[in-house]
Order: structure tokens, then sequence, then C-alpha cells
């Protein structure tokens, strides 16, 4: 078994040189097996080994003997040992969840902080090739997809890694008899009261009683030759993201043509957008990423509420999705008076420059989106930056007259979110320039224009 686990390790490129890993140990048969078998490679692997547990307190004292067990088994090994004892049912109270959900999210949180505590690079589980069969069978009877069929991945995030994921149950009970190691054993594991024990304890023997004795190993290939195909298209996701979406700690953007893209696609960046967002996939369905599909195709302004307060809105033909619904709607009051030079707006996170240039110095003139000139000698009055105001008005240049600041905003597709976080540039009363979108008719540079106003704005979230 050994020899199965240096095989799995090796072909995932699991470890690197001087990684420190933490063991998830419960005591079990199968974090047992690991660990022995990880102590044995570390010379070869060139890595150090510490052990974590989690007393769920769910069997009383029995949980504490497995506590206690496997203190003595890092003992005697000399390995550092880390413990932490919870209530689960608590937890599961608290939380609003199942035990077995609260179960995992406390140990992958002790997961995590032993990793930042001992500066480690990886966290090894004890999965198997039988709880990957268990795992896939349960997700094929939930109408899993393609990504659902491969089942446990032998790594994940790059941190957790699984180095018995190949080996069977079977097979790491006779490494544990061969090798005189006396693993604790978990008598609700034998209880077919939930419904992984049940798959595990009656549907799995009633398959290889009399369909396929040897359905563990085939499930197991069925995720390998998945995991292949669903790693070329998660490839083309993530490209077609990076052209579709917009990121940032507060929202994504997905642009209205990735939704013209095959379903295999779309999905993907749907999911690839909320676990940017969030973190996570945890609660989030099949049905929730076809709903956002759904209002894609609804009018602007349809919104849909999501597990975790996360929320998606269609803004004309574009997602949004955030976990702020009412984005900043209260209007900004601040005026800044802009001098020439550079003018540093902390409380916006702006920064704007401004010089005069004659119109007989040759310049050379940079037009785009953030760089604006006008003719100096039409200004009357202080430059100011400000924001939008109620009642606003706006001559756009090519247009004789003036048309509310508002409605050149839905005309633009603005967000309704984003209109109070625009600049203004204002010279006197007027609005000489809606930074990124428009200037004004009123002070545009003409054959009379002898100096020349250079604006430039500089935003970090641009």
């Amino acid at each position: 078994m050994i020899d199965s686990a240096l095989k799995t390790i090796i072909e995932n490129n699991m470890f690197h040189k001087g990684d420190r890993v933490i063991v998830a140990v419960s005591g079990g048969p199968d974090s047992i097996a690991l660990l022995h078998v990880l102590y044995k490679l570390k010379e070869e692997l060139h890595i150090s080994l510490y052990v974590a547990h989690i007393n769920h307190g769910l069997r009383g004292i029995e949980s504490d003997k497995d506590e206690e067990y496997v203190g003595k088994v890092c003992k005697d090994l000399n390995i550092e040992f880390r413990s932490k004892k919870v209530d689960i049912n608590e937890i599961s109270r608290l939380r609003n969840m199942s035990s077995e959900s609260a179960g995992r999210e406390v140990r992958y949180e002790f997961f995590k902080e032993l990793v930042k505590r001992f500066s480690a690079q990886k966290v090894a589980i004890a999965h198997n090739a039988n709880d990957q069969a268990e795992t896939i069978l349960m997700r094929i009877m939930r109408g899993t997809g393609m990504d659902g069929l491969i089942g446990i991945r032998p790594v994940r995030d790059d941190i957790f890694v699984r180095p018995l994921i190949n080996c069977t149950r079977d097979e790491i009970e006779q490494y544990c008899l061969e090798n005189k190691l006396n693993p604790r054993i978990d008598k609700t594991n034998l209880e077919a009261i939930y419904s992984r024990n049940k798959v595990r304890l009656q549907l799995i023997p009633y398959i290889q009683e009399n369909f396929n004795k040897d359905i563990i190993q085939g499930l197991n290939r069925l995720s390998d030759t998945i995991k292949i195909d669903n790693d070329y298209i998660e490839a083309i996701s993530k490209e077609k993201y990076k052209k579709y979406c917009d990121t940032n700690e507060e929202k994504v953007i997905i642009s209205k043509e990735a939704f013209w893209e095959h379903q295999s696609i779309i999905t993907r960046i749907i999911r690839l957008a909320i676990q940017n967002l969030v973190g996570n996939l945890y609660n989030f369905e099949r049905i929730h990423i076809y709903d956002i599909i759904r209002i894609q195709r609804c009018s602007t302004g349809k919104e849909l509420n999501l597990p975790g307060n996360v929320y998606s809105i269609n803004n004309y033909g574009d997602i949004v999705i955030t976990r702020d619904k009412k984005q900043n709607i209260k209007a900004r009051s601040e005026e800044y008076i802009l001098c020439n030079g550079v003018n540093v707006i902390e409380d916006a996170n702006i920064k704007v420059s401004i010089r005069v240039i004659n119109m007989e110095e040759k310049t050379d003139f940079k037009h785009n989106k953030w760089i604006k000139y006008f003719d100096y000698d039409k200004i009357k009055g202080d430059i100011t930056l400000r924001f939008r105001r109620d009642g606003d008005r706006f001559t756009p240049l090519g247009m004789s007259g003036s048309k509310k600041l508002k409605d050149l905003f839905i005309d633009l597709k603005i967000p309704k979110e984003e209109r109070n976080e625009i600049p203004l540039i204002c010279f006197g009363a007027s609005i000489a320039w809606i930074t990124g979108y428009r200037v004004s008719e009123i002070f545009k540079v003409d054959e009379n224009t002898k100096n020349i106003l250079e604006v430039k704005i500089e935003r970090e979230e641009f």
C-alpha cells in the first residue's frame, strides 16, 4: 500500500521538499494508516509532520479516548500533536446546519488555523477509494453534473492532499493488521443511520453481490475519466471568465456576451464568479446557476436572492453578482476645488492633474477616456470635482440643448449603484466632464481656441 500511496503522491505532485504537513488524524484505521505511511516516507519525501485531531464530543467518553489514543501515537512517533474539543451539536444549532456539515466546517477551520500556526504548506486527509465511490454514488442520486462525478479530488486548493485516495478500505485494514496498528473503531460507522452509512453498508454490498463486484474500482475509473474531460472544459472556462468578467472584492460583473457561450461554459463562468466572490460553492446548487441564467433573459433590474446573502442583478443584460444589494445608494455631497498641477483627493481615492497649454505649443494630445481637453478661456468660475446632485443637467458634445444627468445615465446604461461614485469635473456651475463617459459641448476646443486645459483623472478602481 505504501507503493500505491507514493505513486499517488508523485503523480499529483502533492509535496515539495521541505513541506510542513498537517496530518488530520481521527484515530480510525484510515487516518492511522495515513499517518504511518507518511511517517515511513517522510525522509524520502523530505517533509515534516504535525498532527491535528478534533474531538467532536458526539460519543462522550469514547470521543475522549480517541483523543487520548491519537495523542499517545504521536508521542510514540515524536510528532507534534494539536487537538481541539468542540460541541458539534451546539455549533450545528448555532449555524443552522446538520451536525455532519458543522463537523466538516469546524475541522477545516482548525486545519487552516494550524496551517497558519505552523507555517505549514499542506494538510493530508485520509479519504480513500471507498470514500470516493460512496461520494460519487450519492452525487449521482442527487443528479450531479460533470464536476460532481469527479468526486473527491486528490489535491484541492493546493493545500489539501489525499495520498490514500487510490487505496481501498480493505487494503487499509490489511495494512493496519500487517503493521500491528491498533486503530480506534467508531461504532457509529457500522450503523445504517446516516445516508453515507447506508450507501457504505447496504447499497454498495448489494451492487457488488448482484451487479458488479468491482464497483469501487469502476467508480474510481469513472472519476479519473471524467476529470480529464472536465479539466479541459474548466481551462477554457477560466479563459472565458477573464474575457467576460470584471471582478473586485464587492462584486463580479458578467458581461451579457458571456451568455452567448455554450451552456457548459456559461454555467462554469457563473460558478467561478460565485467562488471568487464568496470563496466557495457550499449551498449553491444547479438550480441557483440556472436561476441566474433565467434572470439574465429578463428585463433590467431583475434581482435574485441566493444563499449566503448573495444577490444576482440584471443590469442591462450584464449580470452583477454581489454581497451588497444596495451598494452606496446615498449621494455624495463632497466638492473639491482643483488647482493647476496635481490634486490628490484622498477621501475619494482620486488624483486629478491639471495643466494649461498654449495652442501654439507643439503638444502630443493623448485622447482617451481619462484624459480630456477643454477651451480654457471659456471657463468662468472655479474648477471643481464633485458628484451628482438632484436636478443636475448636462450638455453632451454635439448637442445644442441640455438634458437631465439622470436621463443620460440611463441612456448610457450606468448601474444605479455606480452613479453616485462617478466624479464630475465642473467649471463654475456647469458640468464639463462626466469622467469616463462624456464631455460637454460648452467647453469644447474649436478653431478659435487659444489656451487648452488638460485634465487627467487617475483612480485606483479604474
